[in-house]
């Protein structure tokens, strides 16, 4: 039994276009294709998006999927490994989630009465459940970017690649307290912290208005960037996404 490709896209919610797009740069040929011209696809091809999807939810892009699955012989050896990169996510944003919530009782707690925080005393427990691949999902979208990103990384410190996690996870905290009080994007706090981030993205490599622009259209449409502002705080990917567009709009246009 086959599928027609309007079928499948509205079984997996992926569109016709982005299944002609896979067939196109060899990701997943349809079964077959119909006198009609329409693609069709076979319970094999189904699997194989089900993989597409599952490797994309974890970040990865096009061109490592598909060394994974040109690599792959067996597809219940190809599942079960999705499947142990899955329970690993979960449990990396349920310790997230944790850390989190306990950050904003905390806050909480301490602007009620005056007391100093836990969390902030020992700054380590901000960063439970944050590890670097939520952040370096999106630059895959970004090649030079990519690039410029390795070369510096290469002559860091781990100690140094940790303490450049830990600022960008600030910053999205931050962010998260902006929005959380009402600052609207294009706010001089908000547009404060969106100028140091720019300023360190300038410091790799010269970034265009449009690279950055795709940059901040990325916090929402790249899942895993989505995912990891959103965890913080639901609607903060679009409100850093909307924060870039505010500012290129007033200082580098």
């Amino acid at each position: 039994m086959d599928w027609p490709i309007a079928e499948v896209a509205r079984m997996s919610g992926v569109t016709a276009r982005t299944l002609r797009h896979y067939d196109e740069i060899g990701l997943l040929p349809p079964a077959r294709i119909g006198a009609n011209g329409h693609r069709y696809y076979a319970q094999h091809q189904l699997l194989l998006l089900q993989q597409i999807l599952v490797l994309r939810a974890l970040g990865l892009g096009l061109p490592e999927i598909g060394r994974v699955l040109a690599d792959q012989v067996d597809e219940v050896a190809a599942l079960r490994g999705h499947h142990r990169r899955l329970l690993a996510e979960r449990d990396r944003i349920g310790a997230l989630a944790r850390t989190v919530s306990r950050t904003i009782a905390e806050l909480e707690q301490s602007r009620k009465d005056g007391t100093p925080m836990t969390t902030v005393n020992r700054p380590e427990n901000l960063f439970e459940g944050v590890r670097p691949a939520q952040y370096e999902a999106t630059l895959r979208d970004f090649p030079e970017h990519a690039e410029a990103v390795a070369r510096r990384v290469a002559g860091m410190t781990p100690q140094d690649v940790e303490a450049g996690q830990r600022e960008r996870t600030a910053l999205m905290i931050r962010l998260a307290e902006l929005m959380a009080a009402g600052h609207p994007a294009d706010a001089e706090p908000v547009q404060a912290e969106i100028d140091a981030q720019y300023r360190a993205l300038a410091g790799l490599r010269a970034v265009s208005t449009e690279e950055y622009r795709a940059m901040g259209r990325a916090c929402v449409d790249n899942e895993a960037w989505r995912a990891a502002y959103d965890t913080i705080a639901p609607g903060l990917s679009a409100f850093q996404r909307d924060a870039i567009e505010a500012y290129a709009a007033a200082r580098l246009d």
